[in-house]
């Protein structure tokens, strides 16, 4: 009897071949036909969900990686979706919560997240057209949507699936994710009335931004309402130096009409104020009362005296990935997600 063929061994059932594994790799070792293995990896839902995790284990296994070039020229998607993020969103931990709610929702899906950079000095645009008209990915997240966002007029009048983070003000729907800032800065200067607050200031985001004039109406109607006077930071804004704002918090801090009450619209902001305060000679939570947006717990360590109002960026990482795939999917009614601010004031 001659010996078993070598060849034929090693492309028995189970056994784990060498080389780059492919969709026939995978096939080998499960059993189950090239087919079936494209359609699990692909998570159709006709298939047991027994059969897509042993597939999609094997798959990781082995360090399967699919062709992105064929498939794009197969069925003209890429299975990528990409999220355009600058360096200083990254670095503050807005970029890390989102990409935490993103990575949850895509988990069980076949697509992947690519993270593509904004730089400074690089118009907004720019990746993003890009990515559309070489058609690296089949949907597209971007934050610091302003009033009327070029990125988002390009996007709808190119028909590509995308979500912002934040509104515009187009007249035509388009998917959203955003946190209710007015209602934020209206409930935050109630608080500081409530504590005796006689003027309230806040630093505002860039005036490009349309959440920026979202913080101004709740400022302006609760500060009428309340009786009380408002003021909008002048000469810097949250994209300015934490020095820069610290020194304007001093300077307005130590003024016989300066401000008694702080709105803070992001945890570093509201740190280079709590520092002013400090430095003008102040006691927060005594002679000057602060408000601010958290959304880490990092910040907890920092705010001796400060009021905090949670805004959940790895929730709306996940609000972000859910629409995006109904979008891609051909949805387009609906595709909308505004977070409300829960205040949890302490006595």
């Amino acid at each position: 009897m001659s010996e078993k063929d070598p060849v034929a061994e090693k492309g028995k059932r189970g056994a784990k071949p060498t080389g780059k594994p492919t969709l026939k790799t995978i096939a080998q070792m499960t059993g189950f036909a090239v087919t079936t293995i494209s359609r699990a990896l692909n998570n159709a839902p006709e298939l047991s969900q027994e059969t897509r995790e042993r597939v999609q284990k094997v798959a990781a296994e082995v360090g399967y990686l699919p062709d992105r070039a064929a498939l794009r020229l197969k069925t003209g998607r890429t299975n990528v979706i990409a999220l355009v993020l600058e360096p200083d969103e990254q670095i503050y931990g807005f970029g890390t919560s989102i990409v935490g709610g993103l990575s949850e929702s895509l988990r069980s899906t076949a697509y992947h997240l690519v993270i593509t950079p904004l730089f400074r000095n690089v118009a907004p645009i720019e990746p993003v057209q890009h990515i559309v008209r070489n058609r690296m990915a089949d949907g597209i997240i971007f934050s610091k949507s302003e009033a009327f966002d070029e990125r988002t007029r390009f996007l709808i009048d190119n028909d590509f699936p995308f979500v912002s983070h934040g509104r515009s003000n187009w007249p035509e729907a388009h998917p959203w994710v955003d946190f209710d800032n007015e209602a934020y800065a209206y409930g935050a200067v109630q608080r500081l009335a409530s504590k005796g607050c006689r003027k309230v200031s806040i630093v505002l985001p860039d005036s490009a931004l349309t959440y920026t004039e979202h913080l101004k109406t709740g400022v302006a109607r609760a500060a009428a309402e309340a009786g009380i006077a408002h003021e909008f930071a002048a000469d810097v804004n949250l994209g300015s130096a934490t020095d820069a704002i610290r020194n304007y918090v001093i300077k307005r801090s130590k003024r016989p009409d300066g401000p008694d009450g702080w709105v803070c619209a992001s945890e570093v902001s509201a740190l280079a104020v709590i520092s002013g305060i400090a430095e003008a000679g102040l006691k927060v939570g005594q002679d000057a009362h602060v408000v601010t947006k958290q959304s880490s717990q990092l910040f907890a360590q920092f705010r001796p005296g400060a009021e905090t109002v949670f805004e959940d960026f790895t929730g709306a990482g996940r609000q972000l990935g859910a629409l995006l795939l109904r979008r891609i999917g051909g949805e387009t009614e609906n595709l909308h997600a505004l977070f409300e601010p829960a205040f949890d004031w302490k006595a």
